[in-house]
This record gives C-alpha cells, sequence and structure tokens, in this order.
C-alpha cells in the first residue's frame, strides 16, 4: 500500500472539524470549505471538482455594454419590473436565434440568475390549482432547487431517469402525471449534473404528457447549446438547441448568463414564458391576487415582491450578449467548448485508473463532454469514494444530492487548471495501486 498525498487521519478530522458525520450528505459548499481546510492544513493543492463556477473570461461585450449603463446613470433608476425593453427584444431573438422558438418580449422578463427564476415559478405553479400542489423532478438534476421547495413548503416528487430513457419515460411521467397532482415538471437540458441531453423523442413524450395532463414544463437551459456534439454556434441555423416548446403549450424556459456568457457574478438570466401559458387564466389567481393571467402575476406579484426588479445595469449587459451573439459577434458556443475539452482529458484520466463514467449514455450514443461528468469506483458507495479522493487531493459531490439512485460522484470541469492533468494522472496512479 503506498502513502496517500494526504494523510487520511487529517481528512477525518476535518470532517469532524466541520460537524460533517456523513460526507455523502454534505452540501456543496460544505464540500468547498473541507477541501480548503485540508489543503490548508496540509499545503497540498486540490484539484477543485466541486463547485460549478464558470472558469473563463465573460465577453468584454457585456462588460463594456454594462459599464456604459453605469456611466448614464442607470444605478440610480429602478429597473422595470418586467426587464428594459432591450433585453425583452433581444431575448426572444436570441430564442428564436439559437432554439428557433417563436415567444413574444412581453414574455421574456430578467430575473436574478436562474436560481430567482426557478423560485418564481415554483411559487406560482404551486398557486394555480388547489389539487395540484406537487412539483415533479426529472433527476437527476440541481439540488438546491429542491431547497427552494423546502423553503416554500411545497411538495416535490422525483425519479432517476437513469432507468427510463427513450419511450420508457413515457409510462413513468404518465404515473406521476395521471395522479392529478403534478402542477410542473422540471429537468435540466443538459443536465446538471451528469450532462446527459434528453433527445427530440424524449423532449417529445414530455410535452404531450404535459398538454394531456395539463402540467407546465419548467425547462432549465443554464447549459444551452453546450452539448459538444453538435455544433450549434450559428445563429438562426440548424442544428438548434433542443426544447420541449416544440411539443407543448405550456413552458417556462430558464435561460442564465452565468455558463454559456461566464457572466455568474452578476446574477442575471432570463425566464420566457410561453405566449399561451402567458395569457392563460386562472380562477385561483384571480382570487388570490385579483389577476388571473399567469405571465402578469409572474411579473407583478411574484417577480415584484421577491426583489422588486433585476440589476439595472446588469440587465444591459445581457442584451448586449445576446445581441452580439445573435449578429454573430460573439460565438460564445466555441467558447465554452474549452469545457468539453477539458472533460475529455479529465474523464480518460479516471478511466484509465478504473473508474467508470456513471451516467455515460444518452441511449446509445456516447454522452458528450462539456462541463459536469460522473464518475464510480467499483464497490464504493458516493460518501466513501468522496471521501477517499479527499485523501488524494481530490474533490467532488456526491450525486445522492442531486437526486441520483446511482453510486458516483459529480465532477465539474470549470476549475481545472492546465498543470493539473499530470497531477492527477500521477494520483489517480496511486489510487489504483492501492485499490487492486
Amino acid at each position: 500500500m503506498k502513502p496517500t498525498p494526504i494523510d487520511k487521519n487529517i481528512v477525518s478530522k476535518v470532517l469532524a472539524d466541520n460537524m460533517i458525520s456523513d460526507f455523502n450528505n454534505a452540501t456543496i459548499r460544505q464540500v468547498v470549505k473541507v477541501a480548503n481546510d485540508i489543503e490548508k492544513a496540509t499545503g497540498v493543492e486540490f484539484i477543485h471538482m466541486e463547485m460549478g463556477v464558470p472558469g473563463l473570461k465573460p465577453p468584454t461585450v457585456g462588460i463594456e455594454a454594462e459599464k456604459a449603463a453605469l456611466d448614464s446613470g442607470a444605478a440610480a433608476i429602478y429597473p422595470a419590473i418586467d426587464g428594459i425593453p432591450e433585453l425583452k427584444a433581444e431575448t426572444s431573438r436570441f430564442i428564436k436565434a439559437f432554439i428557433d422558438v417563436d415567444v413574444n418580449p412581453q414574455g421574456c422578463v430578467p430575473t436574478t440568475g436562474s436560481m430567482q427564476g426557478s423560485y418564481a415559478a415554483f411559487m406560482l405553479c404551486g398557486q394555480i390549482d388547489p389539487k395540484k400542489d406537487t412539483i415533479l423532478f426529472i433527476d437527476p438534476g440541481f439540488s438546491v432547487q429542491k431547497t427552494q421547495l423546502k423553503v416554500m413548503g411545497y411538495r416535490s416528487e422525483n425519479f432517476d431517469v437513469y432507468e427510463y430513457r427513450g419511450e420508457k419515460l413515457r409510462e413513468k411521467l404518465e404515473s406521476y402525471f395521471s395522479t392529478g397532482r403534478i402542477s410542473a415538471v422540471i429537468y435540466s437540458n443538459p443536465n446538471n449534473p451528469a450532462w446527459i441531453c434528453l433527445t427530440e423523442s424524449e423532449l417529445q413524450i414530455i410535452g404531450e404528457l404535459a398538454d394531456k395532463y395539463d402540467v407546465i414544463v419548467l425547462e432549465d437551459l443554464a447549459y444551452l447549446a453546450m452539448d459538444s456534439r453538435r455544433k450549434m454556434n450559428t445563429p438562426f441555423e440548424a442544428p438548434f438547441q433542443p426544447t420541449v416548446a416544440k411539443y407543448c403549450k405550456n413552458w417556462v424556459m430558464m435561460i442564465s448568463g452565468s455558463k454559456i456568457f461566464s457572466y455568474a457574478g452578476q446574477r442575471i438570466a432570463t425566464v420566457a414564458i410561453s405566449d399561451n401559458l402567458y395569457n392563460r387564466k386562472y380562477d385561483a389567481l384571480a382570487e388570490r391576487y385579483g389577476m388571473a393571467e399567469f405571465g402578469r402575476t409572474f411579473i407583478y406579484m411574484i417577480l415584484y415582491t421577491l426583489s422588486s426588479g433585476v440589476t439595472h445595469t446588469a440587465q444591459y449587459a445581457l442584451a448586449a450578449m445576446f445581441k452580439a451573439a445573435c449578429d454573430k459577434n460573439l460565438d460564445f458556443v466555441s467558447d465554452v467548448a474549452e469545457y468539453g475539452r477539458r472533460a475529455m482529458k479529465l474523464k480518460k484520466i479516471f478511466q484509465d485508473h478504473g473508474f467508470t463514467i456513471t451516467y455515460d449514455k444518452d441511449l446509445e450514443e456516447l454522452v458528450s463532454d462539456g462541463f459536469y461528468f460522473t464518475i464510480s469506483y467499483p464497490g464504493m458507495t458516493c460518501g466513501e469514494l468522496m471521501q477517499e479522493l479527499a485523501s488524494y487531493g481530490v474533490s467532488a459531490i456526491s450525486l445522492s444530492t442531486c437526486g441520483s439512485k446511482q453510486h458516483g460522484l459529480r465532477a465539474c470541469t470549470s476549475n481545472i487548471k492546465e498543470h493539473q492533468y499530470d497531477i492527477l494522472e500521477e494520483r489517480m496512479k496511486i489510487f489504483e495501486e492501492n485499490h487492486k
């Protein structure tokens, strides 16, 4: 047995100091804290793959637009609650250019990151019909969205899509929708954490069943056009980002500036509400708020009380980046392809030393390389693998916190430095030898 780069006793002590009895249940922020504490205690460089923080520079066009807005005095003025006209128009245009879907600018509304977008959507969807009291998660998914429901006191259901790809998805979804209790269903595509991408046929299944059972579809497109197998970087030309919006009437699409434009620090995103849903009237909303329309309630009741508008200058930045992308002056798809190149290298290192890719395929096609990937090691649970890798100076998060039933970890590529591939290779060689 070769010595590990970090003494396992130190790992155990740091976990105890952080009052973590089961690493498997640690949140992302807790994992970051543990890795930083170990790094500080030992001086050993950690390979941080736990936190999904963008690792690329934001586009100059966004920064300059925000500076100009500051210079013009926008910081002193409350923004319109439904968004500045420029951003509403450019969001609608961007969706047409890269998703090939028409949506009225009135339904394109800025939010303080997609986190606020999902929170507001959950809140409203839980109020439209007293009989529909549950949000369904197609997992694995973004764990904090479930925390949002806990904060609200809303019910949720979830299932791991791993065993229900393709036509199997229809029966599984229908088993939930047919109860009459599901108000909305949510998923991300590409997926956080597994990086699987739902196919057109699977999106059609979701859309058809949503219309059949009157369920609102919440589509989180935080990683829009980042499926490295398809080059979706030419605006207004196929291939486009796949979407459920082609197959149903009532949908809410969330598009964030954080990952596609590396503009995470400014907390800026947009929600696009389908024309049908925006104008749809609900008796329960009329009784509660005095206004029946879904879209107007979303803006003038839910968003208004959450933040009274989205950072004024950041709206100008996102509008400028959307416009530049549509005008072919900003190729954000080629920029974020760097994450795919990193994932390909990292996956090879892990697979060369006995690891497997947990979520490895989209039906018969290998999963793409991108912002995240998933790894497992034979005979180890999520928590066991997390703690063992910590003694090799590697940090990642448990898939169980993402609603997955698989034993594995989510690894993020965004913070990987060029010199760390060699370090990881050396450490995983030792790992393999110690686990023969």
